[in-house]
């Protein structure tokens, strides 16, 4: 999928202090060379320069140079001497920094608003998910709750030192993701909606490019990453939400399509006579699965859209539902195993489609995983074709309601680890970049 920067900020501090006597495409070499060395580091270290250059094919002064400047950027550290058990003097061993370098990923759902930040290796630095009726507030209030959030969290990594990288936004609908523009977004009640643009204008670095993409494709890319299916080059992932979307993984890569707008499977028509979308339609799959559909059946009495209620995080409403399953009422397990079978049926029709291993469940079917897989397994047995459906599995996620700004902070790690040049140059590098030619 396309993650183009959404801003117009030119953040390749390299680019604007280069020399115009310097050739445009030995700048794009050094890039080149600069990431291909990063990424090495990331995947191998510790490791040492020389190790680096054998890896890479690069002589050993142009990985000194290009570590000197990696250095520079705060993306690559030393971290002692390597032993590698043979006769000589040790290596000094490189390893991925990115302890100053951060990367933020947000999301804007139905229900809540979540952030996420993450140094460069991945690891979880903040992590945040406020209970807000983005369906009933219109975009004006929920950018502005956006806005506030991303202050918020871009504040509280300047206090610890770290910097982010970028921002990148996950939304439940369809996203031009060149303008950062939210093409529709059903269950939001949005159109044509700037998201970019207006976190551009919070109060926070301009420099901080900004991306928005859809959050299902977004989960899928953390799943594929680091989740319970990660490295599995085809499968599906559902979000379990108010709406339900889909990301698609094969062959390794997301299935992103033409317009970038593949994986609306939520709105696929699987009851023609059932209930009404707010997409429009009639009897889309998200109807019988969304978690609107669950709450509806098992806890009719607190429905959405049946009047005044306190705003509430989907993980408290589904302990209010495992409540009244403890204490005995009926329509919470009728509930579940209505949308067990429906979810089968619609998952038949992705495993005809796709040919998926592996449905990765999110949101809140990862956490009545236990409860919808049985029935939804055996639709998926009955309907689907044999061979694919027997080779296809249901897993539930672990990275629960966090997976879409998971992903979204990955983006903004890969577009890092894809452009080095990207981060900004914190002290003069001390190896052939500043005078005379650089090296590539």
């Amino acid at each position: 999928m396309n993650h183009s920067r959404a801003d117009g900020h030119a953040t390749d501090s390299m680019s604007r202090g280069r020399s115009a006597g310097v050739p445009a495409d030995q700048a794009t070499v050094r890039r080149s060379n600069l990431a291909l060395v990063l990424r090495h580091v990331s995947a191998r270290g510790p490791c040492t320069r020389s190790a680096v250059a054998a890896a890479t094919g690069l002589n050993k002064a142009t990985v000194t140079s290009l570590v000197s400047e990696l250095q520079a950027r705060g993306l690559v550290k030393e971290m002692g001497p390597q032993h590698a058990g043979s006769v000589g003097r040790p290596g000094v061993a490189l390893a991925l920094d990115g302890s100053r370098v951060g990367a933020l990923g947000m999301e804007v759902n139905v229900d809540y608003i979540a952030a996420i930040a993450t140094d460069l290796a991945g690891r979880v630095i903040i992590d945040r998910r406020i209970g807000f009726d983005a369906m009933g507030s219109g975009p004006e209030r929920s950018l502005s709750e956006l806005a506030r959030m991303a202050e918020r969290t871009v504040a509280d990594l300047d206090r610890l030192g770290v910097t982010p990288a970028g921002i990148t936004v996950a939304i439940p609908g369809l996203i031009d993701t060149t303008t950062g523009i939210v093409v529709v977004a059903p269950n939001l009640g949005w159109r044509g909606v700037a998201v970019a643009e207006r976190l551009s204008q919070a109060n926070i670095a301009g420099d901080i490019p900004v991306a928005v993409d859809n959050d299902a494709n977004l989960a899928a890319l953390a799943e594929y990453t680091s989740g319970v299916a990660a490295g599995t080059s085809d499968l599906v992932y559902l979000t379990g939400e108010v709406g339900v979307g889909g990301g698609v993984i094969s062959g390794g890569r997301l299935l992103s399509g033409a317009d970038g707008f593949a994986g609306e499977v939520g709105h696929v028509m699987i009851d023609p006579s059932g209930e009404p979308c707010r997409c429009g339609r009639v009897g889309c799959w998200e109807t019988k699965v969304g978690l609107a559909a669950l709450v509806r059946m098992a806890t009719p009495d607190r429905a959405y859209g049946t009047g005044p209620q306190l705003v509430r995080d989907p993980e408290e409403r589904l302990a209010e539902m495992e409540q009244r399953r403890a204490e005995g009422d009926p329509r919470v397990d009728a509930a579940v195993a209505e949308v067990g079978r429906w979810l089968g049926i619609g998952a038949a029709m992705l495993v005809n489609l796709f040919n998926p291993r592996v449905i990765v469940l999110g949101g809140y079917f990862a956490r009545l995983a236990d409860l919808l897989i049985p029935a939804a397994q055996q639709a998926l047995a009955r309907l689907g074709m044999s061979d694919a459906a027997e080779r296809c599995r249901f897993v539930a996620s672990d990275l629960g309601f966090g997976a879409a700004s998971r992903g979204a902070a990955g983006v903004v790690v890969e577009r890092a680890l894809s452009d080095p040049t990207s981060i900004s140059i914190r002290m003069p590098p001390t190896i052939g970049v500043v005078e005379g030619t650089p090296m590539a």
